[in-house]
């Protein structure tokens, strides 16, 4: 499936979500599940979503000691998600941990770092100590990332072409904080357009309130689509 959407499930449980999920067809977009979602409703939002035949990209941000990343990389991948996140800050140790149970298990699973939050800025990086400013912690940590064996990194999209140069344009950005032009910017602080966002470099957009808030979801969905299909080869 070609599709670089990647539609963000941020409900309360799977009971709510699934409303939604029935209006989405799984040949035009994958599905991100997130902490709430799967603290309320666990492994069995997955099984309800990859038997709707959707590709599920599971948002959990794994930060914590190399076994421990480990083992809950090593999980994430025995229930069939299609990606899994750990925070790259967790640094290269934590990060190779991942890799190499995957590896050691065959494991198919795209095991991506998380670079620097798109609803951070300069200044609340600074804040918990670190003196780069958000692009450059990004590019740094997609660095560390790659070196550890990542077969990408979340990051905003404004930092995904540098990353590209950096790191390889076969090194997945995978980019939250993706606003189409009728869209409020919410919470987010370092957003582009579904168009700018692929010119700039992202492999993948990480979209969530445009979409599921929306009336009529696949309308949203496909005016999206068409924004995209305006792109030169």
């Amino acid at each position: 499936m070609s599709s670089p959407l990647i539609i963000a499930l941020d409900h309360a449980s799977l009971e709510a979500a699934l409303p939604l999920v029935d209006q989405l067809d799984p040949q035009r977009c994958r599905l991100k599940v997130g902490k709430e979602l799967f603290v309320r409703s666990g492994p069995q939002a997955l099984k309800a979503l990859h038997q709707r035949g959707f590709d599920v990209f599971l948002d959990l941000k794994f930060h914590d000691i190399p076994n421990t990343v480990a083992a809950a990389v090593h999980a994430a991948a025995d229930h069939g998600v299609w990606m899994v996140n750990v925070h790259a800050s967790g640094g290269r140790a934590m990060m190779q941990a991942a890799r190499d149970v995957l590896d050691r298990h065959a494991l198919p699973t795209h095991l991506i770092a998380v670079t620097v939050l798109t609803s951070m800025n300069d200044e609340m990086l600074a804040e918990t100590g670190v003196a780069r400013t958000a692009g450059e912690q990004a590019l740094h940590l997609a660095g560390l990332a790659r070196e550890s064996g990542m077969a990408g990194v979340v990051c905003s999209a404004r930092e995904a072409g540098d990353v590209a140069t950096q790191c390889g344009h076969d090194f997945l950005r995978v980019t939250p904080g993706i606003r189409p032009a009728f869209a409020q910017r919410d919470d987010q602080s370092r957003v582009m357009t579904p168009f700018e966002a692929m010119q700039a470099g992202s492999t993948y957009l990480v979209i969530g309130r445009p979409v599921t808030r929306a009336e009529k979801p696949m309308a949203a969905l496909a005016a999206i689509e068409q924004e995209l299909s305006t792109m030169k080869p």
